[in-house]
Parts: C-alpha cells; sequence; structure tokens
C-alpha cells in the first residue's frame, strides 16, 4: 500500500525549469566588436546633427575620423592580412570605398557604410558568443556531484566525473539523475524532458536505462553507472551542437558569394582606368579623378545596399508580428527551404497535459462531474503533471473541491486520500486493479462480462485500451476499493497546427516530417489529426539529427521547428532552424536562427513566404543596381562622366534600390505572406 512520503528538501537543480539551460551570458559590452561598433554608431550620430546643423567643420569632420578608425580599424587591419593571404576581403573594399568617398568629399556616406558593417560584424559576434554560452551552460543540467553506494553500503558524495562505469549511484527524490545508467533498486518517475522533449515523466523500475540530468521524481532509485560522464547523452548533445554548428555550410548572402570576384575585377578595372590613360600621356590630376570617379560608380556599395534593406526590413516586419530572426543570413535561407521537420511536443502541441476524456462507470453510481470531483480532490496536494492536468480540468469547470486528509503517494502507483469520507485512490491502472482486493477485483469482472457481452478484460480494461489506442494516458479513479472510472490525459494539438501543416506543405511542395521523442502510437494519433503521414517516433537527439541528414542527403534544404534541449541539435544542423519562444528551452533558443516568440505556429509559413518575398527584391534590386553601375561605367570610360553626377548616380541608385526594399515594412506586406502561408487569396494586401 502506498506510504506517505516526507517532501525532499529543496535541491538548487530542482528549481531550473524543466528543459531550461541555466543562464551564462556574455555581457553585450564584453565583446570587442560590439564595443567598437557602439562607439563607431555614437560618434556618427553626434556628428550628423552637427553638420546639418551648419557647425564648423572641424567639429563634425573630427568626429566622423573617429567614427572612421572605430568602426573601421579592425576589419580594415584583419582585411589587409587577408590581402596578405591573397584574398581580398570585401570589409577592406568598404573600408577603401569609405575612404574614396571621403576623398571627394562624400565623408557623412563613408562614415555610414563603416557604421554598417561594425554593427553587422557586432550582431554576429553577439550570436555566436550567446550560443556557445548556451552550449556550455547546457551542461550544468547534470549534478556537479553524485552519492556513491560502496559494496559495505557507506555513502560517498563525489563529483560526477569520478563516477566510474559499474558504480552504484542514489539517487534522492529530487534530485538530477549524475550519470546515465540502469536502475538496480526502487521506483520513480524522471522527468526526462531534456532529453526526450516528452513532457510527462516516465516510470522508471529495475531493468530501466536512466540519463544524466533529468529530474527525479518521489522515489529513490539505485542507479548502475553505464556510461563516463565525458560520453553521457547530455554530453553527446553539447558535442552534437557544436559539431553541427562548425560543420554547417558558411552562411553567406547571395551577393558574398561573388564578392571575391566582383571585388578583384573592381581593384583591376581601377588601376587600369587609371594607369592605362597615364601611360598614354594624360595629366596625372585627370587619370586620378577618372580613376577616383570609376572607384566610386563601380562599388559594390550599391549591390551591398541591394541586398539588405529587403531582408532587413523583412527582419523588422516579422519582428513586428512576434517572430525574431536573428540575422539577414537567416532570413535569406527561410526562403530557400524545401523541406521541414517538426517537433511534436511544445511545437505541434501545447505542450502542457490535459484531461480531454472522463469515463464514469455508470454502475458505480457516478456520473463525470463526480468523478472529476473525487479525482481532482485527491490529486490537489500532488506536484505531479498528471495530477495538475487533473486539478486544472476541474477548474476550468468550476468545480469546488472537497477537503483531502490522509493523502498519500507512491511512485508508479498513484496517489490515495480521503475525500468525504470516501478513500479515493487515482494512479495507474494496471497497478491500482493489482492491488484491489480479490472480491472487488471478481465482482468487476463479472460486470464487465455481463456488460460487454462475456469480455474478460473487463470495462476498465476495455476503456483504459481504448483512451490509449487514441493516444491518451489513461488514469484510474477507485473509490471505496472499487473502479469508479478512467480519465484520459493527452497533449493537446495547437489550434492552428493543421493548418500550418497544409501551409508548409504548399510552400515546399512536399509534407512535413514528424520528429518525436514520443511513443509511435501516440505520435501517429497526433501526426493524423495534423496532417502529417512521415512521423518518426521514440527518437533520441542524435536520431533527430540523422533523419536530418537523411533529409540532407536526399538534396533537400532543411527547416527544423521545435523547442527542447532535445531539439538542439537538429536545429544546429538544418538548413535553418525556428525555436518556440514561450517554452522553448534557452539552448533550443539560442542555437536557432529564428524564434516564434508569440507561440503561434501560423507565424512559420507567413515567415517563408516574407523570406521568398524579400529575396524576389533582392534579384529586382541587384537587377536595378546593376543597370545604374553598367550605365556610368560605360560612361565614364566611354566618355567623360563628371564626378559630381558619378555621385549622383551612384547615391541615387543606393536610394532607388534602399526604397524599393522598404516595402517590406509595410504591414501588408506581411497580411500578404501571411495569405501567401495559408493559401488564401492576399486581396488587398498585394504589393
Amino acid at each position: 500500500m502506498p506510504a506517505t512520503l516526507t517532501p525532499p528538501a529543496a535541491d538548487p537543480a530542482a528549481s531550473v525549469r524543466a528543459g531550461a539551460v541555466p543562464r551564462r551570458r556574455t555581457r553585450l559590452l564584453a565583446l570587442p566588436e560590439v564595443r567598437r561598433a557602439a562607439a563607431a554608431t555614437a560618434l556618427f550620430l553626434l556628428a550628423l546633427p552637427l553638420q546639418l546643423a551648419g557647425a564648423p567643420a572641424l567639429i563634425w569632420g573630427a568626429l566622423y575620423v573617429l567614427s572612421y578608425a572605430t568602426g573601421g580599424w579592425e576589419p580594415g587591419w584583419e582585411g589587409l592580412k587577408a590581402l596578405k593571404g591573397r584574398t581580398l576581403d570585401v570589409d577592406l573594399l568598404m573600408v577603401v570605398a569609405a575612404l574614396g568617398a571621403a576623398s571627394i568629399g562624400q565623408v557623412m556616406d563613408g562614415a555610414l557604410l563603416i557604421v554598417i558593417f561594425a554593427t553587422s560584424g557586432a550582431l554576429e559576434a553577439l550570436a555566436t558568443a550567446r550560443t556557445a554560452d548556451s552550449v556550455r551552460g547546457l551542461l550544468d543540467l547534470a549534478p556537479a556531484t553524485a552519492t556513491r553506494i560502496a559494496a559495505d553500503g557507506t555513502e560517498q558524495t563525489l563529483p560526477v566525473d569520478e563516477l566510474a562505469v559499474g558504480d552504484t549511484v542514489l539517487v534522492r527524490p529530487g534530485e538530477r539523475v549524475g550519470a546515465d545508467g540502469r536502475v538496480l533498486d526502487g521506483a520513480s518517475e524522471v522527468d526526462q524532458t531534456s532529453i526526450t522533449g516528452e513532457p510527462l515523466p516516465a516510470l522508471k523500475e529495475p531493468g530501466d536505462e536512466v540519463f544524466a540530468g533529468t529530474l527525479n521524481g518521489t522515489g529513490a532509485l539505485r542507479v548502475r553507472v553505464e556510461r563516463d560522464a565525458s560520453d553521457s547523452v547530455i554530453a553527446r548533445i553539447v558535442r552534437m551542437v557544436e559539431e553541427a554548428s562548425e560543420t554547417k555550410a558558411p552562411t553567406q548572402l547571395f551577393i558574398e558569394k561573388v564578392e571575391q570576384r566582383y571585388s578583384l575585377g573592381m581593384v583591376a578595372a581601377t588601376l587600369a582606368v587609371f594607369g592605362v590613360p597615364l601611360a598614354f600621356g594624360e595629366a596625372f590630376s585627370e587619370a586620378l579623378l577618372r580613376g577616383m570617379t570609376f572607384m566610386i560608380v563601380a562599388s559594390p556599395c550599391a549591390v551591398v545596399l541591394a541586398t539588405m534593406p529587403p531582408l532587413l526590413s523583412a527582419i523588422a516586419n516579422a519582428g513586428r508580428h512576434g517572430v525574431l530572426v536573428k540575422s539577414a543570413v537567416a532570413m535569406e535561407r527561410l526562403g530557400q527551404i524545401d523541406a521541414v521537420a517538426l517537433d511534436k511536443t511544445g511545437t505541434l502541441t501545447e505542450g502542457t497535459p490535459r484531461v480531454v476524456d472522463v469515463r464514469p462507470l455508470r454502475e458505480r453510481g457516478l456520473d463525470e462531474v463526480e468523478l472529476l470531483t473525487f479525482a481532482a480532490a485527491a490529486e490537489h496536494p500532488s506536484e505531479h503533471p498528471l495530477a495538475r492536468a487533473v486539478v486544472d480540468a476541474a477548474r476550468e469547470r468550476g468545480l469546488d473541491l472537497p477537503a483531502t486528509e490522509g493523502f498519500t503517494s507512491a511512485p508508479g502507483i498513484g496517489v490515495m486520500a480521503v475525500v468525504g469520507g470516501r478513500t479515493v485512490q487515482v494512479g495507474a491502472p494496471a497497478r491500482l486493479l493489482a492491488e484491489a482486493e480479490a472480491e472487488v477485483e471478481v465482482e468487476v469482472e463479472a460486470k464487465c462480462a455481463a456488460d460487454a457481452g462475456g469480455d474478460t478484460d473487463g470495462v476498465v480494461a476495455a476503456l483504459v485500451r481504448e483512451l490509449e489506442e487514441f493516444g491518451r494516458s489513461a488514469v484510474l479513479v477507485v473509490v471505496d476499493g472499487t473502479p469508479a472510472g478512467v480519465l484520459g490525459i493527452a497533449d493537446r494539438l495547437r489550434p492552428d497546427a493543421a493548418a500550418t501543416v497544409a501551409a508548409l506543405t504548399v510552400l515546399t511542395g512536399t509534407a512535413p516530417t514528424l520528429l518525436t521523442g514520443d511513443n509511435p502510437r501516440a505520435a501517429a494519433r497526433l501526426a493524423a489529426e495534423a496532417g502529417v503521414e512521415d512521423v518518426r517516433a521514440g527518437l533520441l537527439p542524435q536520431e533527430k539529427v540523422g533523419a536530418v541528414r537523411e533529409l540532407e542527403g536526399a538534396g533537400r534544404r532543411v527547416m527544423v521547428v521545435g523547442d527542447g534541449v532535445n531539439d538542439a541539435p537538429a536545429l544546429a544542423a538544418a538548413h535553418i532552424g525556428i525555436a518556440m519562444g514561450r517554452a522553448g528551452s534557452d539552448l533550443a533558443l539560442e542555437t536557432a536562427d529564428a524564434v516564434i516568440v508569440r507561440d503561434e505556429l501560423v507565424a512559420v509559413p507567413a515567415t517563408v513566404a516574407l523570406s521568398r518575398r524579400a529575396r524576389e527584391l533582392v534579384v529586382q534590386n541587384l537587377v536595378i543596381a546593376g543597370v545604374f553601375i553598367a550605365g556610368l561605367v560605360v560612361w565614364d570610360l566611354a566618355g567623360t562622366l563628371p564626378l559630381p553626377l558619378g555621385v549622383a548616380g551612384h547615391e541615387g541608385s543606393t536610394v532607388l534600390v534602399g526604397l524599393n526594399g522598404l516595402r517590406l515594412l509595410r504591414d501588408s506586406a506581411w497580411k500578404r505572406a501571411a495569405a501567401e502561408g495559408t493559401g488564401t487569396p492576399a486581396g488587398a494586401a498585394e504589393l
């Protein structure tokens, strides 16, 4: 029979949200790239109003010079080192272009270019540092020490790194498991969210496997260590995230893919435009002016700005609608995907177990309200996720819960309490039925046979089997030693899950794949509701990565959508990773390229559609910039292009493509993307 358990002492590890990674944040100003970008931006913002207000040029000019130095010195120096290695870095070219603009009087334009590139470098450095923080912090899920049981039965507390394969450790209630191993003795329910991503604790009994970093429930376990700390599942997750991040294809914008050829060609052409006329007797000043004009009109500034405004505008628009896209590279990649892999719990589902079925045994004299009232009252003192689901269901119906007495709990079995003078047990059907009195079992089986036409499994077994076939977790309620009914508990599908799956199918041309650590039966049931046909269940983190690699091996560009620690390696390995923000683990949020802040799943296809629209505008802008550059270059080579006119043409093309890209800032752009993402007519939202 269940025995009363003393509440465990407070454990700092237990206060960490299940599946979350303790914060190890790199301070913003600790990064030199951020300090340089902030200084360059501040100096630029001080100089610009002074220049526009007509202040002495010496004042604002000095501020611009400092902005050039703080923001351009490091990329310029790195570019020179790259040049020494026979590589022409586009950052060096931008610094040269900025200095060239300053040399002909366009000091503000050059400073703006420096600020843009310094800020871009700072954002990239910050994203890299924060990801590294979360990867390192993941190791904090595993406790620093463990209790080893010696051969003579004595207990010794020692660092988990000193545990050896074959050691026996004691895991007390409320503690985190110190090492991967197998249960030798005891029974408890262990929260494995950090490994499998599933919200319900798993019952662990002798012979079952447990993982380091998972949170033990109310029972005590003796565990034989089967893996070294460096080879635990949680340590392998860390390695997988790091390796996937390192081996992921280099993140490059479209224009960066041709930057080397363009940069080398422009430098060579500038030298030729300056040197050839000079060799044929043209005056040095005229040749220099022609060469400088050529460098300005042929510089990639317009091309770079033709690429960035649409992507940055799309990022800003998505941000206003609850989607954080971390970089222009990520926004561009979103539009390239042609396959999608979805996590189940917390992504397609709400991530919280809820009571979805209340099945009283009518012959026992209880209706649904009475059954739920008894169950919720008995479960009220419990902290188990299933207990919270039962209590929440009663509260949602406005039920008044009577006081309970004599509450007891037994791991793997359930709870027992006296409610209104009647003894109520709530827990696992198989365990509670096994503990029932022999005469009660005979009575129930006889009644079941009469009611079910001779079904020897009985009414209770039939109800349990029916609920489990639909992917529910069955909970039996026993009143005064007699089964009174069964509750079905499940994680509910998000209201917009089916629409999202359909939209992603239209956008990519193929239905998404479901990757989950849940059991195949529950996964299949939920996938059928959401419209997913390709279901891969019971997966550990490395197996999710394997599924992503398999899709990529078939030539697909995969987008992974998930929320848990166990999803982080797949998010890192994918072409693009998106994390659900509300319940997402810190590691998933940092590893992902985009975060759905408002937790609205339907925002995923809308963001993909917005990215594709941004890519269309990038192509338009590149055509516009190319036409302007080609026209001005031909004019400069075939005739005499006045320097002011060349600058005006160059700046005009930049303004034009910039304004074209800013069209994506309008709310109508998001409405159109959302309409494309759901397959509905865009109507008045057309751009």
